[in-house]
């Protein structure tokens, strides 16, 4: 995490300006032949709306455009349009204070993390979160109440038109907002891009269009372009009868990208099949938190040359040191010949330490480096003893790339935050849940659940990973041996679920052929979309 000291300008004002395409066409959404609206603009920057306003001859009642940034503000001033008004202020104090009501709200909103607000800031936007009814956390991103808040600034009826990331659709702290969302309107389209619109940033983002019309449905639609300049030959009139039902349940919104069959397949195949969650049979705890994996995961000459072997545990801490599904004392083995660090430092308190041996001079080897003023290593008792030391008996690999791994711990080796730790239930049978894991309606729903980043990585969370669908029977301990020779012999995955779905979906819960090939499109038209994102 950047200190604000060390913060760019730019990403203390959450500046990242909006392509010119983008912004003709969300006002031509927006405005769609009105003659007579009322414009909000809640962060301006340097007038690119505005802009579009002029060159494009819209017409238009007025717009009020609110920029914190008095450089920014005056450059939008400039431009010469009637009935505009630019006002220099905190769009959060604006909203708490106007008692103006707009037809259409459109923008880019300021991407800055609640730590980067002043404290006026802060109280203006928790005030928002209140008049709307909602919880505001410390997690919360800028975004999310300029959303929320335009949406409070509307009349009863009319439209928000926004440029913002497409965290809206999966991360945890916008849940609240997508029910607020749902709730609020009747129409929600997203519009995303194969290419990033800002590269430089490798930010996904999405054109989030709502509108709110009076009428008791609330439906969504999800569409995917090239890039923004297939905006301009986009006829924004296919956006005014979105299909899907809005799942008010639904914790994500990555369901979107799927055709209707698809969603009710997802939404009523747990249930009808009676399928559990991963949650049912383990939990799933974050790695271990050393305070610094440099130091404290270490590879054998390191262990050699202090003398630490008394204090030197097995471990794994990166994905590709395991290349396959069983992680063995031999393939441990084999890590720590090759130098990789395969070792954690478990030190005890101070007074159970030989002030003669290789560990106290190893020790002071990371006082001299400063590991011991970390932010998670200062505020231990003794800095080098690690807390939570708990062997599992499976891990799961937090950051992805083709798909996420589940994998059984034979080796009994520690790990450290780049993986999660999973401990089986009582009378939970490893091997088949394991083996388990492995097919297409899992994979599945670990792209549901999951959330992507640019670059096409896949990451999930405890907590996330746990809702995974789980098709458990202990019968599949049988095909766990199989999945780990296919995967040591680099087989492809699709070769590995063509034998696993037989068994696991169709023998094991009555899969149909159709209803296992539903699965299978879902899972690669989800990661495809998202490893796309990496080309």
């Amino acid at each position: 995490m950047k200190l604000i000291k060390n913060a760019t300008a730019e990403k203390l004002r959450g500046g990242f300006y909006t392509p010119e395409p983008i912004a003709a066409f969300i006002l031509k959404w927006g405005i769609n032949g009105s003659l007579d609206s009322d414009i909000l603009e809640p962060s301006c920057g340097d007038g690119v709306f505005i802009e579009q306003l002029k060159e494009n001859n819209h017409k238009f009642n007025s717009i009020t455009a609110i920029e914190f940034d008095e450089i920014e503000a005056n450059k939008a001033n400039k431009i010469q349009l009637r009935n505009k008004e630019i006002i220099n202020t905190d769009f959060h104090l604006y909203c708490n204070e106007t008692a103006k009501r707009f037809d259409l709200v459109v923008g880019n909103p300021p991407y800055i993390r609640y730590q980067y607000f002043d404290e006026d800031q802060q109280k203006e936007a928790i005030k928002v979160f209140e008049r709307a009814k909602l919880k505001y956390s410390k997690l919360t991103n800028a975004w999310v109440s300029f959303v929320v808040g335009s949406s409070l600034l509307l009349q009863e009826k009319g439209k928000i038109g926004f440029v913002i990331p497409a965290e809206l659709l999966q991360v945890s702290y916008a849940q609240q907002l997508r029910e607020f969302l749902a709730h609020t309107y009747n129409k929600i389209n997203i519009i995303s891009f194969e290419k990033l619109v800002f590269p430089d940033i490798q930010q996904e983002v999405v054109l989030l269009l709502c509108e709110k019309n009076g009428n008791d449905s609330h439906l969504i639609e999800h569409l995917e372009l090239r890039d923004a300049s297939d905006l301009e030959k986009l006829d924004v009139n296919i956006l005014k009868s979105p299909k899907k039902k809005i799942d008010f349940k639904s914790n994500k919104w990555t369901y979107y990208f799927l055709e209707q069959e698809e969603i009710d397949f997802l939404e009523k195949i747990a249930e009808q099949k009676e399928i559990p969650t991963i949650a049912k049979y383990a939990s799933v705890e974050v790695g271990i938190t050393t305070g610094s994996n440099d130091y404290f995961t270490v590879p054998l000459p390191i262990v050699e040359a202090y003398e630490l072997t008394e204090y030197a545990k097995p471990m794994v801490g990166r994905s590709v040191q395991v290349n396959s599904v069983i992680f063995t004392k031999e393939d441990w083995e084999l890590n720590r010949q090759t130098k990789a660090k395969a070792h954690l430092l478990v030190f005890p308190p101070k007074d159970k330490i030989d002030e003669q041996s290789g560990a106290k001079s190893y020790i002071k080897l990371g006082e001299s480096m400063g590991v011991n003023k970390g932010y998670k290593t200062g505020i231990r008792d003794d800095w080098f003893v690690i807390p939570s030391i708990k062997l599992s008996d499976a891990l799961f690999i937090r950051r992805n790339n083709l798909y996420p791994r589940l994998i059984l711990n034979e080796a009994n080796a520690y790990t450290t935050d780049t993986m999660h730790r999973v401990f089986m239930k009582k009378d939970t049978n490893k091997e088949a849940f394991i083996a388990s894991y492995y097919n297409s309606l899992s994979l599945a729903f670990s792209e549901i659940v999951g959330r992507s980043y640019g670059g096409g990585v896949l990451e999930l969370m405890p907590s996330e990973a746990g809702k995974i669908l789980l098709p458990y029977k202990t019968e599949n301990a049988e095909l766990l041996s199989t999945i780990d020779q296919m995967m040591r012999d680099k087989k492809d995955i699709d070769q590995i679920l063509k034998i696993t779905n037989e068994q696991i979906l169709k023998i094991g819960f009555g899969f149909t052929d159709k209803e296992i090939q539903l699965a299978d499109s879902i899972w690669k038209k989800l990661s495809n979309r998202r490893l796309n994102r990496s080309k």
